[in-house]
């Protein structure tokens, strides 16, 4: 079994052997402060708001915060708990999965904080595991590729928009490669469950040259310059920092439904220190740390305490059941099983190539 897990970890991710570690002195001075460990996916730049936040709210704090990738953060939790270590006080990662799988598995304790029972149920796994942002796919678009006709708002206006510019627009799409993109496999596994004609749209996707990549910043550097006119199941947090940064990138939710995924934080059982962990996640949950992810954070709350455009509630005041949440239960560990993982991205690549 462990060696399966290792394989399962190798085939989904790109793992790095080091992480990139930052350290915060607690405000107060302190040189013997407590010292708070995190594991994290968030890129550390972004991640800094909510640190000092925290921080200011606890001045006799410190924090390392331990940047990895999503397969690094299970490993390293796997790892040294189960050789008897204490490992991070409060993981945060986007493969969602792997997080369900930590708490399933009974590398998370149990958290149970002021916002529990007010939290979301399809957020909240049993008080261990809690989705802590609102993160739509969205289709990414350059806007004067688009000044004659508006751009695709669902997946049978942008099959027909395909259809119709495939040969002119060849090479200029972009989406994620579900073999190397965690996020990308995520959202396509939902685009198979929600959307019965997706391998249409993926066969005409191949037909028009669609390029594949890992990260969401190469597509979107691509969309800012011109070099795209379109990217497909965009992550709409990074979407919507370059949409405010390059005017000519437009972002758009897709009307026939829109899957919405979420960074999921909690506390490891053999963390060091788990009131620190726990007093993380709290502050994580309130209205303040909320209200920081939401605005300097620019990925969308998902506390109902929390009002505003960047927020789960208005979301869903606007678009309603157009959205479609990842729900954080055992269910996502589905993405983990290698004969359905296989078949998928087997016929991935069978239906990218027909063309």
């Amino acid at each position: 079994m462990r060696i399966l897990i290792a394989f399962t970890l190798l085939f989904c991710f790109c793992m790095s052997a080091i992480a990139a570690e930052t350290f915060y002195p607690a405000p107060d001075g302190r040189g013997n402060a407590s010292v708070l460990v995190v594991y994290s996916s968030l890129d550390e730049p972004l991640a800094r708001p909510m640190i000092k936040g925290f921080q200011q709210a606890n001045p006799d704090v410190a924090v390392r915060y331990e940047e990895m990738l999503t397969g690094e953060v299970y490993d390293r939790v796997v790892k040294e708990t189960d050789a008897g270590q204490k490992t991070a006080d409060f993981a945060f990662s986007s493969a969602m999965d792997l997080q369900v799988k930590l708490s399933n598995d009974g590398y998370a304790q149990r958290s149970d904080l002021p916002m529990s029972e007010r939290w979301p149920r399809w957020a909240n796994w049993r008080n261990t595991a809690y989705a802590l942002t609102f993160e739509p796919a969205v289709f990414v678009y350059h806007k004067p590729s688009f000044a004659h006709e508006k751009p695709p708002a669902s997946r049978a206006e942008f099959l027909d928009y395909l259809n119709r510019h495939g040969n002119e627009i060849y090479g200029r799409i972009g989406t994620y490669d579900i073999e190397r993109s965690g996020v990308g496999f995520l959202f396509m596994a939902r685009d198979q469950e929600q959307f019965g004609d997706i391998w249409t749209v993926i066969r005409a996707m191949g037909a028009a040259g669609v390029k594949l990549y890992s990260t969401s910043s190469a597509i979107l550097e691509r969309i800012a310059d011109g070099r795209f006119v379109i990217g497909y199941n965009i992550l709409g947090s990074y979407a919507a920092d370059w949409a405010a940064k390059h005017p000519d990138v437009g972002i758009v939710l897709p009307k026939d439904y829109t899957v919405v995924m979420s960074r999921i934080g909690l506390v490891p059982q053999a963390a060091a220190s788990p009131d620190l962990g726990r007093r993380y996640l709290e502050f994580f949950m309130s209205k303040e740390g909320q209200t920081i992810m939401a605005q300097k954070l620019q990925i969308a709350a998902v506390s109902p305490e929390v009002a505003g455009e960047n927020t789960a509630t208005t979301m869903r005041e606007m678009l309603g059941t157009q959205l479609k949440p990842v729900p954080v239960s055992p269910g996502l560990m589905v993405y983990l099983d290698q004969v359905k993982r296989a078949r998928l991205i087997a016929r991935w690549n069978e239906v990218l190539r027909a063309q």
